[in-house]
């Protein structure tokens, strides 16, 4: 049944953000508070993926989608083993099972992984408020009676800035990954010779990422956790290393940072989301917050090598400052602010992309980097 007919037998909750806006709506998932920073996402559909994807780690998602939940949650569709998102806001949820693949609902999802949400919320508005003001912390109860002290708590929230988060998504232990993307767009990568064994930097990685690695050609992934020493690194033998997408602020990853630096020339490197920052930082250049951030999966992206434009799926709140490098090339643009998208190395084989090129959610115009990057970046 729809949220629009339970409306009377629902609980009310609320959502307080940090300039002190109240946005009521109907309470489902956990009964709870959290707090977050509020953030739109503006793909219609894949809202698994997003949910369950770890660079959303201390952040609520607004969907702008009129409803989500009628495809619910299928095993195969997890980008990690849980809901990361501190919350979900929807305009109408819907519980109606009519998709063929759905195994739990939404609401039973959100209730394991003590998530709270909202439906019924004037997401419009909402959206329009954060795209005005900025991405703004809010706190989210199911129990709509307790404003003040949701303000109070708001109150000790400072920002996303200054926050590490890396080390509270990624693996504890050292693990290989060998499953192939099995769906329906599984790529068809051209299966030549190329790099054999590929290292991965978990700062929170999205499984489907791991997936087209596989695909990609390479016969081992290994998983590392997101502060590996560049010498325990080294000691795997990696013949590519990969910086892996993740939540929080770049420039807080200062240990990180070190390593990476230490790796620089080793080997090929390709950076995603959070690894691009990672390594623009590493390389010299700085990072910046942007105001409402990138989130969906209909970004334009100008691919400046091919002279092609890419449409992209998006999940950062940071950007790479546009300082001029003599060693950096800018490969990517991102055609609705202009911020960099991509940059590679003049001379060595390291390249970054800031957008998602595997396709969870979204479309998959940029997955060749993959491929490029199996062949050590030949082309």
């Amino acid at each position: 049944m729809t949220s629009q007919k339970n409306h009377k037998a629902a609980k009310k909750g609320v959502l307080v953000l940090s300039d002190g806006s109240l946005w009521p709506g109907y309470s489902f998932g956990a009964e709870t508070t959290e707090l977050g920073e509020c953030v739109f996402h503006t793909a219609h559909s894949g809202y698994q993926e997003v949910l369950t994807d770890p660079s959303y780690r201390k952040q609520m998602l607004v969907f702008t989608s009129s409803q989500i939940g009628n495809q619910g949650f299928h095993e195969d569709d997890f980008e990690s083993e849980r809901i990361w998102a501190s919350g979900c806001i929807a305009r109408d949820y819907s519980d109606i099972p009519v998709h063929f693949r759905k195994q739990k609902s939404l609401d039973e999802v959100l209730k394991e992984n003590k998530v709270p949400s909202l439906f019924g919320v004037d997401t419009r508005r909402l959206v329009l408020h954060l795209r005005n003001r900025g991405n703004l912390w809010g706190a989210l109860s199911t129990d709509g009676k307790n404003v003040k002290e949701l303000q109070n708590r708001l109150s000790k929230i400072k920002s996303m800035e200054g926050l590490s988060l890396t080390s509270e998504v990624s693996t504890k232990v050292v693990y290989p990954w060998n499953k192939k993307t099995d769906s329906l767009i599984a790529p068809s990568f051209a299966k030549k010779k190329g790099l054999r064994r590929c290292v991965v930097m978990d700062f929170g990685v999205k499984r489907q990422i791991l997936r087209y690695l596989v695909d990609a050609g390479f016969e081992e992934v290994l998983v590392v956790p997101s502060k590996t020493s560049a010498a325990a690194i080294r000691e795997l033998k990696p013949d590519a290393l990969f910086l892996s997408n993740g939540p929080g602020d770049p420039a807080a990853e200062k240990e990180i940072i070190r390593e990476v630096k230490l790796l620089l020339y080793d080997f090929p490197i390709l950076g995603i989301c959070l690894g691009h920052q990672i390594l623009a930082l590493a390389l010299g250049l700085k990072t910046f917050k942007l105001k409402f951030g990138h989130h969906g999966a209909n970004h334009p992206v100008k691919n400046l090598i091919s002279d092609r434009v890419e449409i992209t799926s998006q999940n950062h709140g940071f950007a790479v400052s546009p300082e001029k490098s003599a060693d950096l090339e800018i490969t990517h643009m991102n055609l609705n602010d202009q911020t960099i998208e991509g940059f590679r190395h003049k001379k060595y084989p390291i390249r970054a992309i800031q957008f998602h090129p595997e396709a969870g959610p979204g479309p998959l115009d940029s997955r060749q980097i993959f491929e490029s990057f199996q062949k050590g970046f030949a082309a």
